[in-house]
C-alpha cells in the first residue's frame, strides 16, 4: 500500500552549515515524484530525512499522515536504493531479496516463493540461483529495486541508482522503473542532479539549489513555465538575453534590450521598470527574421547530434546563441562564420525578474 509523503518547513543544519532551508511540499500516494538540483543543493539531506537517517533541524515530516519525528528508519513504512546499489556478493541473487524479510523472521519457503514472484515481476524469472558477479549492471539494478520491494514499503526511496551505469542502460532503465513503479503503485521518490532522467521519469519535479525549494511542477511546466530563474537556466538549454521591463499588458513583457524590444510572456517576479532577463528555448528560434523579436546574431559552430543540428554563436549583445535546427532542415542552418537572424513567437519567451 503507498503512502503520501508532506514535508512541513524542514530545515537541516550541521553546525553552522545550514543544508537545506524552509522546504515543504507534498507528494502524492502512488507518484513517482523526483528531486532535481545540482550536486550540494540539499536533495540527498532531504531523502535521508525522509528515510529516518538523520532528524530535521526544523519542520515535520508526514508520511501517511502520520507525524516521523524520533521514529528510525526501521520504523517507517520506506525502503532505500542507495547508488551503491550493496547487492552482497556472496549471496545468491533470490537471498539477496529475501535478505529483509529474513530480518523479520519469515521462514525460507515463504522467502523463496516471494523472491520468485518479486523476480517474475521485475522480468528476471529463472535468475534467483545466479550470483550477483553474474548479473549485467541493468540486472543488479532490479535486484536491489525487488529487494527494496520485498519488503512492501509504502515509499521506495532512490538516491541516484542510475549514475554508474552507461548511457544507453541509463535510458533503458528509465523506462523500466516508471513501468514498474506503475504496476506496484508504490510512491517512488527519485533524486537525481540528471534532468532528463527527470523529466522522462517523473509525474513532478522537484528543483532545488542550495538548500532552497525553487519550483515544483510537472516536467512540461517546469520546461515551459520556469518560476525562477534558477529553473529556467538549469532545466534544459536555453538563450538568456538581459534588459528592462518597460511594458506589461495582458500577461505579456516588454524587454527593452541591447538587440532592441523584445517581447515574452511575463513571468513571476516581472514589474514594469524592474531589470529581468528573457529566456527562450534553443527550438523556439527559428532561422530568419519575421519581423518580431528579431535577434542578429554571428555563427561560431555548427554540432551535428543526429536528429538535429545544434548552433552556436553569440548575439549582438555578446550573449550566447543556442539554436536548434531539425535534421530535416539542415539546409536552413547558417555555416559557421555567417550573420544570421532568428526570430521567436512571444509566447516562447519568458520575462522573468532578475534575482
Amino acid at each position: 500500500m503507498s503512502h503520501s509523503v508532506e514535508l512541513s518547513g524542514i530545515g537541516m543544519s550541521f553546525g553552522t552549515t545550514r543544508a537545506v532551508s524552509d522546504v515543504s511540499f507534498k507528494v502524492g500516494a502512488g507518484e513517482f515524484f523526483s528531486i532535481l538540483g545540482p550536486s550540494g543543493c540539499g536533495k540527498t539531506t532531504i531523502l535521508r530525512m525522509i528515510a529516518g537517517f538523520i532528524q530535521p533541524t526544523d519542520g515535520r515530516i508526514l508520511i501517511g499522515d502520520r507525524d516521523m519525528q524520533g521514529l528510525g528508519p526501521n520504523q517507517r513504512p520506506t525502503a532505500m536504493i542507495f547508488q551503491s546499489l550493496a547487492l552482497f556478493p556472496l549471496m545468491p541473487v533470490w537471498e539477496n531479496i529475501a535478505f529483509g524479510l529474513e530480518a523479520r523472521g519469515v521462514g525460507r519457503a515463504e522467502r523463496r516463493r516471494k523472491a520468485d514472484e518479486l523476480l517474475k515481476l521485475i522480468a528476471l524469472e529463472g535468475y534467483g540461483d545466479r550470483m550477483p558477479g553474474e548479473l549485467s549492471g541493468g540486472q543488479r539494478q532490479r535486484v536491489a529495486i525487488a529487494r527494496a520491494l520485498a519488503v512492501e514499503p509504502g515509499v521506495l526511496l532512490l538516491d541516484e541508482p542510475l549514475s554508474a551505469l552507461d548511457l544507453k542502460l541509463r535510458q533503458h532503465m528509465r523506462a523500466e522503473l516508471r513501468a514498474l513503479q506503475r504496476r506496484t503503485g508504490v510512491t517512488f521518490i527519485y533524486i537525481t542532479h540528471d534532468q532528463s532522467e527527470a523529466l522522462a521519469m517523473s509525474d513532478r519535479v522537484a528543483v532545488m539549489s542550495e538548500g532552497l525549494l525553487q519550483q515544483v511542477a510537472t516536467p512540461r511546466q517546469l520546461y515551459d513555465d520556469p518560476a525562477t530563474p534558477f529553473v529556467a537556466r538549469f532545466v534544459g538549454e536555453t538563450n538568456a538575453i538581459t534588459g528592462r521591463i518597460t511594458a506589461i499588458d495582458g500577461g505579456t513583457a516588454t524587454l527593452e534590450t541591447g538587440l532592441g524590444a523584445l517581447v515574452g510572456r511575463a513571468g513571476p517576479g516581472a514589474q514594469v521598470g524592474g531589470q529581468a532577463t528573457l529566456y527562450v528555448r534553443p527550438e523556439a528560434l527559428i532561422p530568419g527574421a519575421d519581423g518580431a523579436n528579431n535577434l542578429p546574431a554571428t555563427i561560431e559552430r555548427v554540432d551535428f547530434e543526429g536528429a538535429f543540428a545544434l548552433v552556436h554563436g553569440r548575439f549582438d549583445d555578446g550573449a550566447a546563441l543556442a539554436a536548434s535546427v531539425p535534421s530535416t532542415r539542415l539546409s536552413d542552418a547558417p555555416e559557421p562564420g555567417a550573420r544570421a537572424s532568428f526570430s521567436f513567437q512571444p509566447r516562447h519567451g519568458v520575462v522573468l525578474a532578475d534575482a
